[in-house]
C-alpha cells in the first residue's frame, strides 16, 4: 500500500500512529448525523487501526486498504477506504470533517482513491452502502459517475431498507 496524491491533498495509508489525530477528527458529531459514531474512546481507535493495519481479512480474501487524508497546512480531515474482494470488486467508505465539507475535498479524496484502486488492485467495480437520508453522500457519489443499484441489487447483497446501494464500473483505469 502506497501514499497517493491529488491536486490539493496526500492519502496516507493508515497507520496506528494516525490514531491520536484521527480521533480528534473523529470525534465531529456533524459526521454521525446519518449513521454510526464516534469513537469510544483513544484506545479503542488505536486498537481498531492496529488491526486494520494488517491490511487482510483473517482468511486473506479481502484486501483492507485504508488511507488518511491529510490536506498541506491543516493536518488530517477524514479518511477514505476500501475492501477490496475478490475478483475486481470493491467497497468504498469515507469520512471527512464537517469543517471540510463543501470544498470538493471529498470528492477529491474518492476520485484519488479510485484511481490507485484501479491502477495498482485492479479493480473494475465499486460500491458503496449509505443511509437515504445522507443526500451530501449520494450527491458526492453521483458526481463520481455511481448510479442507483437496482432493487433487485438491493436485495441481493442484503442492503437495509432505509440505505441506498450506488454503483459505479471503472472502464478506463
Amino acid at each position: 500500500m502506497r501514499s497517493v496524491q491529488s491536486e490539493r491533498l496526500s492519502l496516507e495509508p493508515q497507520t496506528v500512529a494516525h490514531a491520536e489525530n484521527m480521533f480528534a477528527v473523529l470525534s465531529d458529531p456533524a459526521i454521525y448525523e446519518h449513521e454510526n459514531e464516534p469513537p469510544a474512546s483513544l484506545a479503542w481507535l488505536r486498537e481498531r487501526f492496529r488491526k486494520l493495519e494488517t491490511r487482510l481479512s483473517a482468511d486473506g480474501q479481502e484486501h483492507w486498504l485504508n488511507w488518511v487524508i491529510r490536506l498541506p497546512g491543516t493536518g488530517l480531515i477524514g479518511y477514505v477506504q476500501a475492501t477490496v474482494l475478490p475478483g475486481v470488486r470493491a467497497e468504498i467508505a469515507y469520512e471527512l470533517a464537517s469543517a471540510h465539507w463543501g470544498r470538493g475535498l471529498g470528492s477529491e479524496a474518492v476520485r484519488a482513491m479510485i484511481a490507485e484502486l484501479a491502477s495498482q488492485y485492479g479493480v473494475r467495480n465499486l460500491s458503496a452502502e449509505l443511509k437515504r437520508t445522507n443526500l451530501r453522500s449520494r450527491r458526492l457519489l453521483e458526481r463520481l459517475g455511481f448510479t442507483m443499484a437496482t432493487p433487485g441489487e438491493h436485495a441481493e447483497r442484503g442492503v437495509e431498507p432505509d440505505e441506498w446501494l450506488m454503483l459505479r464500473e471503472i472502464r478506463d483505469p
